[in-house]
């Protein structure tokens, strides 16, 4: 499904006018960059810093532009200051200026898919558009995979209002 977004332009008189174009869906482009974003999720899994659970998460952040920004979780040894693989990502892209993420991969080493956190899941609802949500890829070590947007995973987002 293609989003249409205003742009201004000329018109055939000289007249400034918003015109239409189409902007590709997240799903479109998750599809489209699906074997980068999963094989920059499983390098960032190779960095990994978990001695304590030993449970290696890499995730990876694409932008509407196909830039890709990567993550792995970062543990700690009071448990609550661990940062997920997913959150690193988005933040890195976020620290980056950009805001424009079209999906999310994350991969591990199970024999079956693992998708985010609940935590996790909030924070890309934060980032997420109701009329062109951010995706999110899973793949694990049977190379099944899962695409599904988020508001499938977190269907009811806390909204501060």
């Amino acid at each position: 499904m293609k989003q249409e977004k205003p742009r201004r332009a000329r018109n055939k008189g000289g007249m400034m006018t918003d015109t239409l174009r189409q902007e590709p869906s997240n799903r479109d482009l998750a599809q489209q960059h699906a074997e980068a974003l999963l094989a920059a999720a499983r390098r960032a899994q190779t960095f990994a810093y978990a001695p304590y659970s030993n449970f290696a998460v890499g995730a990876a952040a694409l932008l509407t532009d196909g830039t890709i920004y990567p993550g792995c979780n970062v543990e700690n040894a009071s448990f609550g200051m661990t940062v997920c693989a997913e959150r690193v990502a988005l933040f890195s892209a976020i620290s980056a200026g950009r805001l424009d993420i079209a999906a999310v991969a994350v991969v591990t080493d199970t024999p079956a898919l693992c998708k985010p956190c609940g935590a996790c899941r909030q924070v890309i609802a934060e980032f997420s558009r109701a009329d062109n949500p951010i995706i999110i890829l899973s793949a694990c070590a049977s190379d099944e995979t899962g695409l599904e947007p988020i508001t499938t995973l977190l269907p009811d987002n806390f909204i501060l209002l």
